[in-house]
């Protein structure tokens, strides 16, 4: 009789809506499948130690019963860290070493780019002798997955956000005041940009738009005031700014110094949460308006955190089920090395080399294309700056009134900050 294989799962990087599907779907899978399945918690941190692991305290064996109905739930049943045994050789080797010493023949991990490229270790590390397979989570929506299907998370994530936003488009409107949405997303805007342009936000900035950095904290603020301005100029004094939070990276240092020493995760990248950016673009913009003698009511909101770890909507309680069927399938088909991704409907890996840029050695990222006919449309419904604004006299002359500014000088500080009119 064969020796029975086993399946081991872990999760890195943030919580993102669907996790518990993939879970679910691969570990019912692979028991009717005839493999064991361990659940590693809190991604490679546990199996970065030299200690032996402890069942019930690093891992657990998952059954059939365990898995069967959390595949609708928010959250990680085998929680998640953002561990990195990438960092010494010597953290890989003991990764692999313990999941040889309990027997380990497949590895799924669930995760981001992070977690992408240190599964990509694993596999070089093993020699082999683990199969490896990645299943791409993320509501950033940034991992290069064909026919540009969404990673998953990124819609449920999407939904909620937008709920929120509309919620905050009616009180602004109600209490006649401005909100500062900061959504998460640190290269690339798609979750600001979807939740702003679902929403019908009055503007959404990203870091895409602003290609050369450090940016000048002054050049976003009159960004935003502008927007401020021309919705004043129609009678309207209320509004809501979509902001990602990846524009905080791109500010000039100087801009963010009073955050104190900004801390990085065990990858190497900014902590973002850590950098108010919300709370540094009100204040701007509250001493800028008031130096043109001009109260105005702001109030920044974050929402990052609160769309992680949310219910998935049915489009990701589907995907993640198909994604977790798909990867045991692709393992036991003699797969390894990939990450499983749709195409035209069907299952489908894509390699580590692959996907790697040569230029980093990381999971290539896949930006807003604003040069796009949908990032177009959603530039269309925002209520912006525009170059042609400048052509209108009457409007010129409303909005420099509406912030109490002779109109020369109006045009001297904020033609900078407009964008040219696409699609027409």
């Amino acid at each position: 009789m064969a020796e029975q294989k086993t399946l081991g799962i872990l999760v890195g990087g943030g919580p993102a809506p669907g996790i518990n599907g993939v879970i679910s779907s691969a570990t019912i899978e692979a028991r009717n499948r005839g493999l064991r399945v361990l659940g590693f918690y809190e991604g490679f941190r546990w199996l970065m130690q030299e200690q032996p692991l402890e069942e019930g305290v690093h891992y657990r064996e998952l059954q059939i019963r365990d898995v069967t109905r959390i595949h609708v739930t928010g959250g990680s049943l085998l929680r998640t860290s953002r561990a990195n045994p990438t960092r010494d050789k010597k953290l890989l080797k003991t990764v692999v070493r313990n999941l040889q010493s309990l027997g380990v023949n497949y590895l799924l991990t669930i995760g981001g780019d992070d977690t992408a490229f240190s599964a990509s270790k694993v596999y070089e590390a093993s020699g082999g002798e683990i199969a490896v397979v990645h299943v791409p989570k993320t509501i950033d929506n940034d991992l290069p997955l064909p026919d540009y299907m969404p990673t998953f998370g990124f819609e449920s994530a999407r939904h909620l956000g937008t709920l929120l936003v509309q919620n905050l488009m009616e009180d602004a409107r109600t209490t006649q005041r401005w909100y500062i949405v900061v959504a998460m997303g640190r290269e690339a805007g798609h979750l600001a940009l979807g939740i702003g342009k679902a929403a019908g936000a009055t503007l959404t900035l990203i870091p895409e738009e602003f290609t050369e950095p450090p940016v000048d904290l002054g050049f976003v603020v009159d960004t935003i005031i502008g927007s401020y301005a021309k919705r004043k100029a129609e009678g309207r004094h209320y509004g809501v700014v979509v902001v990602a939070e990846g524009i905080a990276e791109k500010l000039d240092p100087e801009s963010i110094e009073t955050c104190g020493d900004l801390q990085r995760d065990e990858h190497g990248h900014l902590i973002l949460s850590e950098i108010p950016l919300g709370q540094i673009l009100k204040e701007a913009i509250e001493r800028e308006l008031a130096q043109l003698g001009i109260k105005s009511r702001w109030v920044e909101q974050e929402i990052g955190y609160v769309l992680r770890s949310a219910r998935p909507i049915a489009f990701d309680i589907e995907y993640t089920r198909n994604l977790g069927y798909g990867a045991i399938k692709f393992l036991l088909q003699g797969g390894t090395g990939a990450m499983i991704a749709f195409r035209r409907g069907m299952l489908h890996p894509l390699y580590f080399d692959d996907i790697m840029d040569p230029r980093t050695g990381r999971t290539r990222v896949r930006l807003v294309d604003t040069e796009s006919e949908s990032y177009e449309v959603a530039s269309h419904y925002m209520i912006r700056l525009r170059k042609d604004d400048f052509e209108n006299e009457d409007l010129v002359q409303a909005m420099a009134r509406a912030l109490n500014m002779d109109r020369d000088a109006f045009v001297k500080r904020f033609k900078r900050v407009a964008v040219p009119e696409r699609g027409r």
